[in-house]
Formats: structure tokens, sequence, C-alpha cells
């Protein structure tokens, strides 16, 4: 296939595989922080190719996995609440929170409807005018700003039912707080495309100036990610950290101005919890002031104490410091037809990842 094919060429992949072969003398960690990136390496198996002193870390590039329980708990109290609806992607109605998930409550009467678009929530507001209809925003900087537009569109045109619970999650700010944690060695990362392509290349800078790491954006198709792999091996070889557009077919400098005005006109960066690795400053979305009316975290609901699966790693998962492999319930009992934790839900979760593939 044109502009396909030539990413997938076999011999290609074979002479960078050699190349980094004979360029890797010591040990090195590189995290992805992209669940694609995630899904291409085992796909492709590209991890079972390269040398065994070049690992691969996942990291918490799935935003149904890092959303924590007590969100989860939030937005199922929600659900319990006489006429509302909640509109969310498919993933989010299987993870599991504290006693339930959106799949159990849908099977007791509560209305929660899969979506594939974001805008699909406003036609059911105004489908069922007589309900509240919940949107559950979710993800990171790639999907956020068409989030944004449907909050304009909703304020455009006065329906008056439609509300948003804003999980959205940056990924700038949480990079850096797995640089500072003590217990996560990382030596380079594959930055992520799709969201490299909201932001542009500028947000990395701070990880190559202050922390004289190696970076590089990559593409998804095996030939960009060993050609990203060979970049910040070499960065790291050369002592010459710095961030590198390696997906410039789609990814420019500035990043995509429009879709970041939208995001910047409907919502503030917030401190949120991640899954398994704590609060994070400014690294989450609300809405501003103007659009508080449609903010669903204002409803008064009671939302159970938050309890935790103690057996359940995933949130060590998410930091890198263990493979799935390593987690007691994978495989035994979490499965994606019984997710334990949320990293096995999402087809873009590490632990399902592994289930697939390894």
């Amino acid at each position: 296939m044109k502009y396909q094919d030539e990413y997938r060429n076999k011999e290609l992949c074979q002479y960078l595989i050699q190349k980094i072969r004979a360029l890797t003398k010591t040990d090195i960690r590189l995290m992805e922080v992209c669940g694609t990136h995630t899904v291409s390496i085992f796909r492709s198996g590209l991890k079972a190719m390269l040398p065994q002193n070049v690992h691969l870390i996942s990291g918490p590039g799935c935003p149904v996995c890092v959303t924590p329980t007590s969100a989860i708990d939030h937005v199922i109290a929600l659900s319990r609440m006489n006429n509302t609806m909640i509109a969310t992607f498919g993933d989010m109605i299987n993870v599991p929170g504290s006693s339930s998930s959106l799949k159990n409550e849908k099977a007791q009467g509560a209305d929660v409807r899969v979506i594939y678009s974001p805008f699909q929530a406003l036609e059911l507001a105004q489908d069922f005018p007589e309900k509240r209809v919940i949107l559950l925003g979710i993800g990171f900087e790639t999907t956020i700003p068409l989030i944004a537009s449907v909050v304009l569109e909703s304020k455009k045109k006065s329906i008056k039912n439609f509300y948003l619970y804003s999980l959205g999650k940056l990924m700038p700010p949480v990079i850096r707080e797995l640089i500072q944690d003590r217990d996560t060695e990382i030596d380079g990362f594959l930055c992520p495309g799709h969201v490299s392509v909201i932001i542009g290349t500028e947000p990395y800078q701070f990880i190559p100036q202050e922390y004289s790491i190696p970076c590089v954006i990559a593409g998804f198709e095996p030939v960009d990610i060993l050609y990203a792999i060979y970049c910040v091996i070499q960065q790291k070889i050369e002592h010459r950290p710095r961030v590198e557009n390696k997906y410039e077919r789609v990814v420019r400098k500035e990043g995509n101005p429009i879709a970041l005005h939208k995001m910047d006109e409907v919502f503030s960066a917030i401190d949120v919890e991640w899954r398994g690795i704590g609060r994070v400053n400014k690294s989450g979305l609300d809405l501003k002031a103007e659009y508080s009316e449609l903010n669903a975290k204002n409803f008064q609901v009671k939302i159970e104490k938050t309890k935790e699966n103690p057996d359940c790693r995933c949130g060590e998962v998410l930091k890198g410091k263990i493979s799935p492999l390593e987690c007691p319930l994978f495989k035994s009992v979490c499965t994606p037809e019984n997710p334990i934790g949320a990293c096995m839900v999402s087809s873009e979760g590490t632990c399902a990842t592994y289930y697939k593939y390894q």
C-alpha cells in the first residue's frame, strides 16, 4: 500500500536491528509513553528481535488505564442518579471501580450508552430532553480538542441537559513525574506520535534540557519505531540529548494551533490523580469557570469509599517498574473477559497487550 509498505519493509527493519545491535554495548532502558506504540511493538514482534540489552518499557500511555478508581467510583455514583444517562466510549464501561463498574450498573438498570464520537452525546441530549446526559470526556491531548468542540457546540445551541465529566490528562507533566521518580530508571523516551500531532515538539524540551535524557517523537509502523530507538541510543552514546522529530510526515514543531486554541478556550490545567502514579501537578483538565454549568462534577452524589485490590499491580505496570508477567493475577485471574485492573481493559492497556501477544 502506497505510503505504508515502505514503513513495514522487512529488509529495512532487519538493517535497523543490525545497526541497533552494533551500536548498543550496554543495557539501555527506553520507555514508550503511548499505548499505540506498545501495541505496535508487540504486534510487529519488535521486542523479540531487538538485542537483549535494549529494554523497552511500557509507560502510562492508555487514558483508560490511568483513570483512578476514585474517579470510576464517582462516575458510577452519577450513573445511579434518577433521569441520568452516561455516554461513554466502550473501554470505560468495563473498568472496575471499588465494588462495581458501569457495565454492572447498566445490567442493573442504569442508562449507560456506548458512543463512538463525543458529538453523539449531544445528539442523545437532544433526543432525550427529560434526561441529564453526562459525557465522560476521557483522553490525552489527542482527543481533548474534539471534546472541547462538543462543549462549545453545546453552549452555542443552548442544550441545557448536556454535561461533561472531564477525565482529560496531559502527557508532558506525567513524563516529568516519571523522570523524578527515583524508583523508575529511564535512559530515553519514545514520545507519543498522536499527542505530538496536537502539541508539537516544544513541550518535550524540558526532558533533554533539564534532565539530559534523549527523546524521539516516533510514528507507529515498525520502521518508525526501530529508527526512533536507533536515534535515542545514538543520542545517549554521543551524550547529546535533544528532542528529535522522526514523525515529520505528521508532526510539526508548532503542533496544531487550532486544536490547542480550542483546548485553551474550554479547559484549565489542574492537579489530578493518576492510577499508580499519584497526584501530578497541572496534569489534568477541567472546565473553565464560564462553562461550570456543564460540569457534572457539581452534582451532589454519595461516593463509596475507594478500595483497591491489594493483589493488582496495575499501578506498578503503568510506571514501568514491573511487566504484567510479574503480577500474580495476570492470566490466572485477570483476563480481558474478567479484568481486575484497568490495564487489562483497554486494547491499548499494557496488560491486555501482553495477554494478546506475549
